[in-house]
């Protein structure tokens, strides 16, 4: 059995001195609750860190929080900006799942939300809507 407290741990030292995995690592301890109580709120938090140095799969998890409200308000427009951006750093199934975002929105709003995605990406991350 693996020892998520002690995984926690480490993950923690890393991901306070910005590790952007380790940070992806957290988030997904506590969005699971292994080695932590679950807490999405918390579990956001650390995938933001992580999304915001360019980590497909954190910018993937955070589509997902915004998808189901987990830890965050729920949002089709950010996830679906989250999972643009995940697919275009190379996350395999993001596309999919910002395809089925795009289904439940207007085209105008697919237009905001695309030119939000290019903002945030343009900007190092550092406008991304929140």
């Amino acid at each position: 059995p693996q020892d998520y407290a002690e995984a926690v741990k480490w993950y923690r030292l890393a991901a306070e001195q910005g590790d952007a995995m380790a940070q992806t690592n957290l988030g997904n301890r506590y969005g699971n609750g292994e080695g932590v109580p679950q807490d999405y709120k918390e579990a956001a938090k650390w995938y933001r860190l992580a999304a915001k140095q360019g980590i497909a799969v954190a910018q993937n998890n955070l589509g997902i929080m915004y998808e189901y409200g987990n830890g965050v308000l729920q949002d089709n427009t950010m996830a679906h900006m989250w999972y643009n951006i995940a697919s275009a750093n190379g996350h395999e199934k993001a596309g999919g799942y910002r395809d089925e975002r795009a289904g439940l929105m207007t085209s105008a709003d697919i237009s905001k939300v695309q030119a939000m995605a290019r903002e945030c990406m343009n900007s190092g991350y550092t406008k991304c809507g929140y």
